[in-house]
């Protein structure tokens, strides 16, 4: 096994400050290669554009260079095929990939590291594994939106309960409740995509915080990353994490949205509801209770946001007390953004699974929507806007008929023009017109209302943007 803090020639790869090996505790408490491992591919990336760049400025030779390309090329073939040969002794992914890289092509590995430190190396490492992540989000958000907005189309017309309180309010389609997520999950497409274009400035040649007296070309290396252009302050380069914090409280807020989705679905699939019904592929059985179907997708989606917002307060607590501008607790930086984002794609994927699988039971959510009296509302407007009859009136002898459907366990529309006019006798059968459930949302014309002709108007408008 290699010796702690010693490459496989038995040179430190700290230089000669030290002249003891780090203890085992030290060693177990330091050691990073566990998970940043995972960021190979960016490391290898920086490493590739700031050799060019060294190159370019006559800094490093072209053989050099040629023979540090090769060698990274070469390293990330084992990385990628398994054979990479991992050692916690050399710490974190920079020194296991230079270390391997002096095995391959000798000392002009050494000259890979001029002019940049590893508090810019891990800086660059992470905003373009973060950016990777925020442009796969924005694009697994698109497809959660399409099976919504799928929902939506073939629902426009379909009458739903709709809820405040969780107690029966007003008729609504269903097409407008599924657009309501599609406008929820479009604004956090937009906060992904706003934390992408905010972060994307290039943290390479700030060194490790004051810059380097080398003439390197930091515009080079940023647009070589993709980067629009470099960051403007080397202290702020290195010491920078709130691209982090962004990041994680946009998924916060997205997780927010997954888990009050999950909980309706939760609520629609129990019998006491039936509102929509899930296939095998996201249910789940009961070890004793055959007749059981649990939407157990949903409710470990639901669950999400808890890891997911806890790693937005860890890392908000790490940062919270640091000086400028590199410290070592900023290596507690990554593992709550490894976890936070592999739990928010795999709830993204359940969710725009379960929303293309459902079904809706149309027959059941057409009887709900009747239910509760849920047309008073249309009852008063309608004695407001047909007999000029002041809004609190017209509440109260609401509240009169309702009360008198409610003795004889029926609905508003099932009442008698007879008992309606008892309660006030200049009722006509006109207010049949408003007292259905279909009736009811279909007056609801105004923008953005529940009507299938508005929400028929939204569904075109989606499409368009979604093309």
């Amino acid at each position: 096994m290699d010796k702690p803090n010693q490459n496989k020639t038995g040179q430190k790869m700290w230089g000669g400050r030290f002249s003891d090996n780090p203890s085992e505790i030290m060693q177990a408490i330091n050691v990073s290669i566990d998970f940043d491992r995972k960021l190979y591919a960016q490391d290898i990336e920086g490493s590739l554009a700031h050799s060019e760049m060294l190159a370019a400025k006559g800094i490093i030779t072209s053989e050099d260079k040629a023979a540090i390309h090769r060698g990274l090329a070469e390293i990330k073939a084992e990385i990628e095929d398994g054979t990479f040969p991992w050692s916690r002794e050399l710490e974190d992914i920079h020194l296991n990939i230079e270390a391997r890289l002096k095995d391959k092509i000798g000392e002009a590995a050494g000259r890979l590291h001029t002019g940049r430190s590893r508090n810019d190396q891990v800086a660059t490492d992470f905003r373009l594994w973060t950016r990777e992540q925020l442009e796969h989000f924005s694009a697994r958000i698109g497809k959660l939106m399409r099976a919504l907005l799928a929902q939506a189309d073939a629902n426009t017309d379909t009458i739903m309960p709709g809820f405040t309180h969780l107690q029966s309010a007003q008729p609504v389609t269903f097409g407008h409740h599924m657009l309501a997520y599609l406008e929820m999950f479009a604004r956090d497409r937009s906060r992904f995509d706003d934390c992408r274009n905010r972060m994307n400035e290039s943290p390479l040649g700030a060194a490790a915080l004051a810059g380097t007296p080398y003439p390197i070309d930091r515009d080079m290396t940023a647009k070589a990353l993709g980067f629009d252009r470099p960051m403007a302050n080397s202290l702020d380069a290195v010491s920078a994490r709130d691209f982090a914090l962004e990041a994680l409280s946009a998924a916060t807020i997205c997780a927010t949205h997954l888990s009050r989705l999950s909980e309706e679905i939760v609520i629609w699939t129990s019998a006491q509801f039936g509102f929509i019904a899930l296939s095998d592929k996201f249910t789940t059985g009961s070890s004793i209770m055959p007749q059981k179907r649990n939407p157990d997708a949903a409710e470990l989606i639901r669950a999400k946001v808890g890891r997911i917002m806890g790693a937005l307060t860890a890392l908000t607590i790490v940062m919270k007390g640091l000086p400028l501008a590199y410290s070592k607790d900023m290596q507690e930086d990554k593992e709550p953004v490894f976890d936070a984002f592999e739990a928010l794609d795999l709830a993204l994927a359940a969710m725009t699974g379960m929303i293309g699988d459902m079904v809706p039971r149309k027959g059941r959510l057409a009887d709900a929507a009747g239910a509760g009296f849920s047309t008073a509302t249309d009852l008063a407007d309608w004695l407001v806007r047909s007999l000029n009859m002041p809004f609190r009136e017209a509440h109260h002898v609401t509240g009169s008929i309702v009360a008198m459907a409610e003795k004889q366990g029926t609905t508003l529309d099932a009442l008698s023009l007879g008992d309606m006019q008892s309660v006030h006798g200049a009722i006509t059968d006109d207010v049949y017109s408003v007292l259905s459930p279909l009736a009811s949302a279909s007056s609801r014309l105004s923008y953005g209302g529940t009507s299938p002709t508005r929400v028929a108007e939204q569904v075109a408008r989606w499409k368009a943007k979604l093309s």
